[in-house]
């Protein structure tokens, strides 16, 4: 009996150390946990930073910019981290994505997503008729993708992995889907590889029934 107590007592020793171990990671592993977005921080930033372009509530009103109401948070933090690295080009932002931490990127990116994108409205008859043939069934002899099979139908996008279109400005989806086409954007091999196969006016098509998805 002597002998087993002996041994109980020893292996209580040798437990002691990783029990003690196990406790201390547990306050760890809580701190390992991401931050949730500090949605009045992102307000104050987003008023401060991005509301001269992009509208107080993240629906601009001039399509050189396009709208960030609604859009996929993870979208856009990914965009702004790549306008401050230089793997998307424009001057401009890089300018303000440069001011910016990834806390506050965080935060913008999810105060703007919560808010409510306007509609918009697509302006040409004709242009639409083609512009809606090519997002929902894309062009089967050029082996051009449907824009739909990624950004959904009604052009909400995928959360994380594909941005939401709908109602975004015709001017803006323009001049994104030429870069990608031109080379000139070079962040996205997929989009790259789809633009490069569509013409002036099948970009303009799509972009106008882009504009009035909903």
């Amino acid at each position: 009996m002597k002998l087993i107590a002996q041994l109980i007592l020893a292996a209580s020793a040798l437990a002691l150390p990783f029990i003690a171990q196990a406790a201390d990671a547990k306050p760890e592993a809580a701190a390992a946990k991401p931050a949730k977005p500090d949605l009045a921080k992102g307000e104050a930033t987003f008023a401060a930073v991005c509301a001269g372009c992009h509208g107080a509530d993240g629906n601009s009103g001039a399509p050189a910019y396009p709208k960030l109401a609604q859009q996929h948070p993870e979208y856009l933090i990914k965009q702004l981290q790549e306008f401050k690295s230089d793997k998307r080009v424009n001057p401009i932002m890089k300018g303000f994505s440069s001011m910016l931490s990834d806390e506050d990127m965080k935060n913008v990116a999810y105060w703007v997503a919560a808010k409510k994108a306007k509609p918009g409205a697509s302006s040409d008859k004709e242009m639409v008729l083609l512009g809606e043939r090519i997002y929902r069934g894309g062009i089967a002899d050029r082996q051009i993708a449907a824009c739909a099979g990624c950004h959904s139908p009604n052009g909400a996008g995928i959360p994380a992995q594909y941005p939401r279109l709908s109602g975004q400005h015709a001017e803006y989806a323009v001049v994104q889907l030429t870069a990608f086409r031109d080379g000139v954007r070079k962040n996205s091999l997929q989009m790259s590889q789809v633009a490069a196969k569509l013409n002036d006016r099948e970009i303009k098509a799509v972009s106008d029934y882009i504009a009035g998805l909903r």
